[in-house]
């Protein structure tokens, strides 16, 4: 057995396993609060960091260059700066392309895990990969809270004042403003990511007093 852990092939595999297992930790905390990036982009930058660390350390055993290895430190910042082209933020303040970036970021330690000769490593990271993109994907975290932002209608001055009370500590932050005659206020909610939109929907179309004029 103590001749099974020594292979390189699972030293390695190990190391990736517990980068992958240690980024989901933190990212089910962060994904728990509701925060942008979650169980499988931190899973994903953690693979890379990993991968970038095992291919420096040991993806150069072979040249006679010790140069090589500022390749490595080159690629990592490159592909860094292209996957932060990959992130949008939109007008409610909602986060998007993250997992793409990250999933960029670690597809380039992947082609230099493979070009330094450590093929193994690199098959398993892909797999990792695969399953942090698909697998966790299908299963849908619905841990935590979604932020959504509504715009609501009243025709009298302290509906809305009472509605943002009634919604409580799902507020985050709101907005009230008037204009002929008819008063709005931009709200943006926290919702649990288990309520279906549909259902957040219904909720809000059944404030008695209000009109829901959009949702994001």
């Amino acid at each position: 057995m103590s001749e099974f852990f020594q292979n390189e092939i699972v030293q390695l595999a190990i190391r990736l396993l517990a980068a992958a297992g240690l980024g989901a930790v933190i990212g089910y905390e962060r994904e728990f609060r509701g925060k942008g990036a979650g169980v499988r982009t931190h899973m994903l930058v953690c693979i890379g960091a990993c991968l970038f660390m095992l291919i420096s350390k040991y993806g150069f055993g072979d040249s006679a260059r010790f140069d090589a290895a500022r390749v490595a430190a080159g690629v990592v910042s490159g592909i860094g700066f292209l996957g932060g082209g990959l992130i949008i933020k939109s007008k409610s303040n909602v986060i998007t392309g993250l997992t793409t970036a990250a999933g960029l970021w670690v597809t380039g330690a992947i082609g230099m895990g493979a070009g330094s000769g450590m093929v193994g490593m690199a098959g398993i990271a892909t797999l990792l990969l695969l399953f942090c993109m698909e697998i966790l994907n299908a299963w849908r975290f619905k841990l935590g809270d979604r932020v959504v932002t509504v715009v609501l209608a009243a025709k009298e001055q302290g509906v809305l004042p009472g509605v943002i009370k009634d919604l409580h500590k799902q507020v985050d932050k709101f907005f009230l403003t008037k204009k002929d005659g008819t008063y709005r206020a931009e709200i943006v909610l926290r919702v649990p990511k288990k309520e279906k939109q549909l259902d957040v929907l219904e909720r809000l179309n059944a404030i008695e007093g209000v009109e829901l004029e959009s949702m994001e």
